[in-house]
């Protein structure tokens, strides 16, 4: 059921406290692509989230859930823009990103690095694991911390607290809608 990795997936993103997450959807039996297509997408955008699929082959597909005004502000961070560009990215609108982010999936077997800017991990962390090739990082959570350690610690129990709440709540019967709260900005 795609509700269930939803909430067990993307719990930060639903809650706010995250730009966006990853999660794969295997198509099994009568389960389709349309899954993801026929969620009540119009809800979700009242509540400025927004799904799209970034990868996708004969039996999965890569959906990348997200909160379109709070990936607006990460990518016109200081530094981003510049940076994205290095990787062939010649603008930091939204609907731009998204296209040339699929297109840097279909280029290559390999995850493009940058999509750590897409779930809102920091720039330093994102070019420090391009940089030491995934080692040498100071810890390790939703993504490997090369920077701020502390920070990055926090956020982890925050979004594991927020995990559990939410499969919990989800489990007791509260749909994905009602467990999607309105946006931060």
């Amino acid at each position: 059921m795609i509700e269930r990795l939803i909430v067990e997936h993307c719990a930060p993103t639903l809650a706010s406290l995250k730009t966006g997450n990853l999660f794969t959807y295997n198509f099994t039996g009568s389960r389709r692509i349309q899954d993801i297509t026929s969620m009540n997408r119009y809800e979700l955008a009242k509540k400025d989230l927004y799904m799209i699929i970034l990868k996708q082959d004969e039996k999965s597909a890569l959906v990348y859930l997200f909160r379109y005004n709070s990936l607006k502000e990460d990518l016109s961070r200081k530094g981003v823009c510049e940076f994205l560009k290095s990787y062939g990215y010649k603008s930091n609108d939204i609907p731009y990103a998204l296209c040339k982010l699929k297109e840097r999936f279909k280029e290559s077997d390999e995850f493009p690095h940058e999509i750590g800017l897409f779930l809102g991990y920091p720039l330093g962390d994102v070019y420090g694991f391009i940089k030491n090739k995934g080692k040498n990082c100071k810890c390790t959570g939703c993504w490997k911390v090369y920077c701020n350690r502390c920070e990055a610690e926090k956020k982890f129990k925050q979004f594991e607290k927020c995990r559990k709440v939410y499969r919990d709540l989800f489990v007791q019967g509260k749909s994905i809608n009602r467990l999607a709260v309105s946006s931060r900005h």
